[in-house]
C-alpha cells in the first residue's frame, strides 16, 4: 500500500476540496488547502466522508492514481461474489471487464490482475480515509457534539468494513483455518507520512480490530445525530449498519450469540418487504428492507461499468445482450410454486442465442420448443413484460430479479449492500449452529411466511435439516447480491456444476472453475496479494504471498 497510500490521502483531501462550499474556496486557492484545513471542522470532515461514500461506486481512477476505468468499486465487487461461485451463471462467451475471466478463476488467482490489485487498494483507500477522521478526532481539541459522534461512528464502521472485506478475500477463512497463526493483512493506522504498516497481522488480529472498531462505532452512534432520511440518507452509515457488520463478522468467526443478537438490532427499523417490492428490481435504496446502499446519482454514472451491466438482464450492454445471466437450475427447480421468488426466474425462456454455451441456441436447437410460432411468441411476451427487445438474447432459467429502473437503458441505479432479510437469515443460522432449533425456526419464520404462502418451518426440525434449509433460503433470498463467495468459505463448500443433474453451466466455458474443491483444501479461494504491493512494501516479501 506504500505505493498509493501517500496519493490516496491527497486524493481524499482533493475530493474534500473540490466538494467544499464556495465561501471556503473563496478564502484559499485550491492548491493551498491543507489536510488540516480539510479536517478543521465537522462540515469539512463530513466532506471527507462523502468522498468515501462516492469512492464505493466511482470508477477507481477517480479515487486514486493507478486505478482503472474497468472497475467501479462495489459495482464490480458486489456481484463478483456470486460470479466466482456460480450463483450468477454465464450462458454464453463474453468477457467485457474481465467478467468471464473472473468466472473461470483466472483473475483473483493472479497477483498482477486488476481485481487483486484494485480490490486491495480500494479497501485500503477506505482505511486511509477512516484513519484521517479517527486520528483527527482523537486529538481531542474539537468540541464534542452529536454530529462529531456521527462522523466518528461512520469512520470506525468504514474501517471495520474495509478490514472485513480484506481479511475475507486475502486470507484463509476463519472457521476453516487457524486464525491465531494464519496470515491476514497489514494493519494501517497512520494518517501521516510515511504511511508504513506492520507486516501481515494474523487473521485473529484483524478480526480483533474489526470488533474493536465496530464496538467503538456503536458507542459513538449511541450519542450521535441521526442520518438523513430518504434514499440518499441510506448511503450514510449509522448504528444499524454497524450492527449489521457486527453480525456478519461474528457469523464469520463462529461467535453465534453475538451474530444473532447484532442481527436483531440491525433490522429493527427495516420491515420485510412484500411481493411488489421484492419483484421491483433491487435498484433503489427506497426499498423498506435496505439498511445501507450507495445512492448512485446521474452525474456519477459509471455507464458500462455498473453492477447491472454485469448482472441484470435488462441493462442495455453487450455483456448482457450477448450473455444473459442465468441461475442454477437446481436452485430454481427446488423453489416451491407457492413462493413468489420463483417468478423472477424464467424457466421456459426460449434459447434465442445461436452462440449459447450449451449448444442449444436458436429455434431448432432449443429442445423446449418444437413450434417456431410458440418460440417467437414467448420471446415477445418476455420482451414486453420486462422492457427489452430482440437485441437481447434469452435463455432458459434467465433471471429478472435485478432490473434497471429504466429497462433497456444504461441509466445508473443504486447499489444495495445490506438488507434486513439478511439479518433474519444470520440470526437463524447462528441459532441453528448453537443447537437452538426453536429459536432458529422463529427467526426464519417471518421471512419464509412472507415469501411462500405455504411455508412451514416446522418441517425442518433437526439441526442438519434446518441448516440445509437456511442455506437454501440464503441462496434464494440473496441471489445475485454477492454473498456466494463468503458463504462458500464459511460453509467450506466447493463448486460442482455437474452434480445433481447439473447447474446449466457449460463445462467448456467454465473450464477448471466447473468443479472447484472446497476452501479448506484449495488455497485458490484466497485472493493473491498484488505483486505491486509486495514490490513496494518492505514489510511484505514474496514469501508472504498466498
Amino acid at each position: 500500500m506504500l505505493r498509493t497510500i501517500k496519493y490516496t490521502l491527497l486524493a481524499i483531501v482533493a475530493i474534500t476540496v473540490m466538494s467544499c462550499e464556495e465561501e471556503f474556496l473563496d478564502t484559499k486557492p485550491t492548491d493551498a488547502i491543507s489536510a488540516a484545513d480539510a479536517l478543521a471542522n465537522e462540515n469539512n470532515m463530513q466532506l471527507v466522508l462523502n468522498g468515501l461514500h462516492r469512492g464505493l461506486y466511482s470508477q477507481s481512477q477517480t479515487i486514486f492514481p493507478g486505478g482503472s476505468t474497468q472497475r467501479a468499486g462495489n459495482h464490480y465487487w458486489v456481484p463478483l461474489g456470486d460470479n466466482l461461485t456460480g450463483g450468477i451463471i454465464h450462458s454464453a462467451n463474453a468477457n467485457n471487464l474481465g467478467w468471464r475471466t473472473e468466472m473461470q478463476w483466472n483473475s483473483h488467482t493472479l497477483n498482477t490482475s486488476l481485481t487483486t490489485e484494485l480490490l486491495w487498494y480500494h479497501r485500503y483507500n477506505i482505511i486511509a480515509g477512516s484513519n484521517l477522521l479517527i486520528n483527527r478526532i482523537a486529538e481531542g481539541d474539537l468540541a464534542a457534539s452529536p454530529k462529531l459522534n456521527e462522523i466518528l461512528g461512520q469512520a470506525h464502521t468504514y474501517r471495520a468494513y474495509a478490514y472485513l472485506s480484506l481479511v475475507q478475500h486475502y486470507a484463509r477463512g476463519y472457521l476453516i483455518g487457524n486464525p491465531a497463526s494464519d496470515p491476514g493483512v497489514p494493519l494501517l493506522f497512520s494518517s501521516e507520512s510515511p504511511f508504513t504498516s506492520e507486516p501481515r497481522s494474523t487473521v485473529q488480529e484483524i478480526y480483533d480490530q474489526i470488533f474493536i472498531d465496530l464496538n467503538a462505532a456503536i458507542a459513538a452512534f449511541e450519542n450521535a445525530s441521526a442520518r438523513p432520511g430518504g434514499t440518499a440518507g441510506k448511503s450514510q452509515l449509522n448504528i444499524d449498519v454497524a450492527y449489521g457488520l457486527l453480525a456478519r463478522a461474528a457469523l464469520s468467526t463462529g461467535d453465534w450469540q453475538t451474530a444473532a443478537d447484532a442481527a436483531v438490532m440491525a433490522r429493527q427499523d427495516y420491515p420485510i418487504m412484500g411481493e411488489e417490492d421484492w419483484k421491483a428490481g433491487f435498484n433503489t435504496n427506497d426499498l423498506p428492507e435496505v439498511i445501507w446502499g450507495s445512492n448512485v446519482i446521474a452525474a456519477e454514472t459509471t455507464f458500462f461499468r455498473s453492477y447491472f451491466y454485469l448482472a441484470s438482464n435488462t441493462f442495455n450492454g453487450s455483456q448482457i445482450r450477448n450473455n444473459p445471466k442465468i441461475a442454477d437450475r437446481r436452485l430454481v427447480d427446488a423453489i416451491p410454486d407457492t413462493d413468489y421468488r420463483k417468478d423472477v426466474f424464467i424457466i421456459d425462456a426460449p434459447n434465442t442465442n445461436s452462440s449459447a454455451a450449451n449448444g442449444q441456441g436458436g429455434f431448432g436447437n432449443d429442445p423446449n420448443y418444437t413450434d417456431e410460432a410458440a418460440f417467437n411468441a414467448r420471446r415477445a411476451e418476455i420482451n414486453a413484460t420486462y422492457g427489452i427487445t430482440n437485441r437481447f438474447n434469452q435463455h432458459p432459467y434467465m433471471h429478472f430479479k435485478l432490473k434497471n429502473k429504466n429497462p433497456g437503458s444504461i441509466d445508473p441505479d443504486d447499489v444495495i449492500y445490506m438488507r434486513s432479510s439478511e439479518m433474519y437469515l444470520i440470526e437463524a443460522e447462528a441459532k441453528a449452529m448453537m443447537g437452538d432449533i426453536a429459536g432458529a425456526q422463529d427467526a426464519l419464520r417471518p421471512l419464509g411466511e412472507e415469501r411462500d404462502s405455504a411455508y412451514d418451518v416446522t418441517a425442518f426440525n433437526t439441526q442438519e435439516s434446518l441448516m440445509e434449509h437456511i442455506k437454501f433460503q440464503r441462496r434464494l433470498e440473496l441471489w445475485g447480491e454477492g454473498f456466494g463467495y463468503t458463504d462458500h468459505i464459511r460453509w467450506d463448500e466447493g463448486i460442482d456444476h455437474a452434480a445433481n443433474g447439473g447447474s446449466g453451466a457449460s463445462e467448456v466455458l467454465y473450464q477448471e472453475a466447473y468443479q472447484v474443491d472446497r476452501p479448506s483444501i484449495n488455497d485458490d479461494w484466497i485472493f493473491k496479494i498484488p505483486l505491486a504491493e509486495i514490490d513496494a512494501n518492505p514489510n511484505i516479501s514474496p514469501s508472504d504471498q498466498n
